[in-house]
């Protein structure tokens, strides 16, 4: 969340930040619940002076009227005390709940939009290939190959569920074993993180528990859910610490299995495995100071085009626009690859990577002592390293050949232990 005071102190550039992101949220309400929350914290001090002085009077030689009058101005005084502080928790309650809903700002270079349609094209790389055949899309391959079975997911767990089969199983191993050792490489402390997560560190993250516009499964009566990403388990493994300065940046890479209700997504673009309830994936995330995390930021992205260059499929990177960030990012890239079925032949997104600055910090209390003694809040990054269904979705798709064979990129050949996948149907 943002600071009170800087939303206050910049209160019509938090609105047009707010309208940027086309979200709703009342930064008016906030300023006014600080201020109320400030007034009456300032009451609540001189009440509890109050009922000191009163304190250390009765320590005294006191008559017994005088004491007699100072038992009553101490009854009533600590009764002020109790109806203050229900108004202070209240009010605090309510502010917090209202700064919650503010955005994070974003960067002053992102591009303004509403829509992904308005994601600006930052870089290219590789060439959409041209098939002297009439490609399938990675659903017809999953049939004619055996390796994924949607009818039975969809029988068996609901819409948006599948089966893994036969060389789709070692090619899900070889994507995150291909993930895992590029981050080794590059210094990444590893984790298997835990599948549930307590709501409060969802919300910290940033993400909503509950309601309809909740894009995750809540376990009923826990008080926890299950994790949409690494992200939410390794940006709540430090909350409530304060970190070495000397320690950062801190580079965590976490696999997990990944649980989303993806309510209302249907059609075209979500079929197959683009977007599913379940899927496995490896995430990068950053603790920082806030001197590195555009670096840091920069970094993460590098990696991922690293990831995909190497599997051999064409992409470009956008930088986001202000109404697809999402509320915790500053800045964010996607990395979309290119997918032959998709439409007909359209990119596809398959990894971002978000600086957010303290946004998350402040909301987990996460900080770091800086050299000047003070704590001060750390920033956090996130990044996909690999999300594997929509990167078996492109190498289906793209490494494809007219036999209705799918040859396997040579990065992932020494983990699969095959270099193609012939048809069986």
């Amino acid at each position: 969340m943002l600071d009170y005071r800087f939303i206050k102190d910049n209160l019509e550039a938090v609105k047009a930040n707010i309208a940027a992101r086309n979200m709703k949220a009342n930064a008016d309400l906030v300023v006014e619940l600080f201020d109320k929350r400030t007034s009456l914290v300032t009451a609540l001090q001189k009440l509890q002076a109050k009922r000191n002085e009163i304190a250390a009077a009765m320590k005294g030689k006191l008559d017994a009227a005088v004491r007699t009058k100072l038992i009553e101005e101490g009854k009533s005084i600590k009764t002020e005390i109790a109806d203050m502080e229900k108004q202070v928790s209240e009010t605090e309650a309510a502010l917090d709940e209202a700064g919650r809903q503010i955005p994070n700002m974003i960067h002053p270079d992102a591009p303004i939009g509403k829509l992904d349609t308005e994601n600006l094209e930052v870089k290219k790389v590789g060439t959409p290939r041209k098939f002297d055949f009439e490609p399938k899309d990675h659903v017809q391959l999953g049939e004619s190959l055996d390796i994924i079975d949607f009818d039975r997911g969809t029988k068996v767990s609901g819409p948006k569920f599948y089966y893994l089969k036969n060389e789709a199983v070692f090619l899900e191993q070889a994507l995150i074993m291909y993930a895992l050792n590029t981050l080794r490489k590059h210094g990444f402390e590893m984790f298997i993180t835990p599948d549930v997560a307590k709501e409060e560190v969802l919300k910290g993250i940033g993400f909503n528990p509950r309601g309809n516009e909740s894009n995750v499964y809540s376990i009923e009566d826990e008080g926890t859910c299950l994790v949409a990403t690494a992200e939410i388990t390794l940006g709540g493994y430090h909350q409530d610490e304060i970190l070495d300065k000397a320690s950062l940046p801190r580079f965590y890479g976490g696999l997990s299995h990944c649980f989303r209700r993806e309510a209302g997504a249907a059609g075209q673009f979500s079929k197959g495995l683009y977007r599913v309830h379940q899927f496995d994936k490896v995430e990068m995330f950053a603790y920082s100071t806030p001197e590195q995390s555009d670096e840091i930021h920069e970094k993460l992205r590098l990696i991922e085009e690293e990831i995909f260059t190497g599997l051999g499929l064409p992409f470009h990177v956008v930088d986001t626009c202000s109404g697809d960030l999402g509320a915790p990012a500053y800045r964010k890239w996607d990395l979309e690859a290119w997918m032959p079925g998709r439409n007909g032949g359209e990119y596809g997104e398959v990894t971002s990577t978000s600086n957010c600055t303290d946004y998350q910090a402040r909301r987990l209390n996460i900080k770091y002592k800086d050299d000047d003694g003070k704590n001060k809040y750390v920033h956090t990054l996130n990044g996909t390293a690999i999300a594997v269904g929509r990167a078996m979705l492109a190498i289906l798709e793209n490494y494809q050949n007219a036999d209705g064979s799918v040859t396997i990129p040579e990065v992932l050949v020494p983990y699969c232990g095959f270099d193609k996948i012939l048809p069986k149907k």
